[in-house]
């Protein structure tokens, strides 16, 4: 693969071999005459095996280019990875690391259920980023300039670095969010908010826009926001942009609204806030939105309706387009809740396909919630743990894949 990986597995109950290991322990025991092995290295030609080991969950792919020289070959081909296709077995992992100056983190993978040991790219030196992905790409954004992007394969450390966004690079809160369509071309949106100078009541509010089959950077809108600011989250879907505004008073029933943007619109917009806003389904302490397979999810903080600041609990909202309305579709029992311990009132979560992550900062206790099972379990104990046990933590959901390139 094109890069370096550790795929060092830390789960206690894998044996040396890894997978391979019971399969060639059940080869030896139904050997029992003697008679020579056939291989089926010998028998099948490349374009069948590559093939079948494009079945493989990605893990497994690493660990079968260590076999022979011969697999080494195929799965590092080109060829092999443009078969490579996601596949129904293959979901979402979870990246947690730790928030130091030098972080280190761990993929979980929910299918094998294990743990492995990779690291961010090279030019992530530090934590403070904002991060996005979608479709087997990650973006991450300098926390502190906002002018330095990049747009990766967290598996392949595939990287490319895109241009300067623009817009002024000192803003307050920026938030990113990157979309890939079906032919593997990508969007890349940042929403930059900043204060006006001497009014604390009002904010410049601005979107910028890249496309990678041009290349360049669009400024969709500019608007003036009274009483509100933008924030940190926001996510496309179906082509269109959400992102969450942030009350700035004390005469709001709820400190947070949604805003929708649909970016096929390829003229400026100036007034972009003018129009309704899309309420959120209750007062929250924060809000996390993610795609999954079109649909606009978000994973919520529950406040008291007297002190927003206080969370009681965690829901799932699917959004309903056509009627404008929030569904729930999970609520988190309390014994899952309680297991966070003294859980603040923001937490980390995002989610793709089926599968959705709420990990706490303080903690790196990971919670997994399936959409389609409705159905809610722990991960297995990240090692993290171990390694550093004072730090905070934070994560991203993202798809592992081969195939695509930035």
């Amino acid at each position: 693969m094109k890069g370096e990986t550790s795929w060092d597995c830390v789960d206690d109950n894998s044996n040396d071999n890894g997978d391979f290991g019971l399969f060639l322990e059940a080869i030896d025991e139904g050997n029992t005459d003697n008679s020579p092995l056939v291989s089926l290295d010998l028998i099948l030609p490349d374009d069948l095996l590559d093939r079948i080991l494009a079945y493989l969950p990605v893990a497994s792919i690493f660990r079968v280019g260590c076999v022979c020289k011969r697999w080494h070959e195929i799965v590092n081909s080109r060829r092999f990875l443009w078969n490579t296709s996601p596949t129904s077995s293959q979901k979402p992992w979870y990246f947690m690391f730790t928030s130091s100056d030098e972080p280190v983190g761990y993929a979980y993978d929910p299918v094998l259920r294990k743990w492995y040991g990779i690291e961010l790219p090279y030019m992530v030196k530090t934590s403070r980023w904002f991060v996005a992905s979608s479709g087997g790409l990650v973006c991450f954004m300098d926390n502190e300039s906002r002018s330095e992007l990049y747009v990766c394969n967290l598996i392949t450390k595939c990287c490319f670095r895109l241009h300067e966004p623009p817009g002024s690079k000192f803003c307050d809160y920026s938030a990113l969010s990157i979309s890939v369509d079906q032919s593997t071309n990508y969007t890349v949106s940042v929403v930059k908010s900043r204060l006006v100078p001497e009014n604390y009541f009002q904010w410049d509010l601005s979107i910028h826009v890249y496309d990678s089959t041009t290349m360049t950077w669009t400024t969709s809108v500019t608007d003036m926001l009274t009483g509100w600011r933008g924030g940190d989250e926001s996510v496309i879907c179906n082509g269109v942009l959400y992102f969450l505004i942030y009350s700035t008073g004390l005469f709001h029933e709820n400190r947070h609204k949604l805003v929708s943007y649909d970016l096929s619109n390829r003229s400026s917009v100036h007034n972009l806030l003018s129009q309704d806003f899309i309420p959120v389904p209750c007062a929250l302490t924060c809000g996390r939105l993610m795609n999954m397979k079109g649909t606009l999810v978000m994973v919520g903080g529950i406040g008291k309706q007297d002190r927003q600041d206080i969370i009681t609990g965690i829901r799932i909202w699917a959004f309903e387009k056509n009627a404008k309305e929030w569904n729930e579709v999970g609520r988190m029992p309390h014994k899952f809740f309680q297991g966070f311990g003294e859980l603040d009132d923001v937490f980390a979560s995002s989610g793709a396909d089926d599968l959705i992550y709420i990990q706490s900062y303080g903690a790196p206790a990971l919670l997994l919630f399936d959409l389609k099972k409705i159905q809610w379990r722990w991960s297995q104990k990240c090692p993290v743990t171990k390694r550093f046990p004072l730090q905070l933590f934070s994560g991203f959901c993202f798809e592992p894949r081969l195939e695509i390139s930035p």
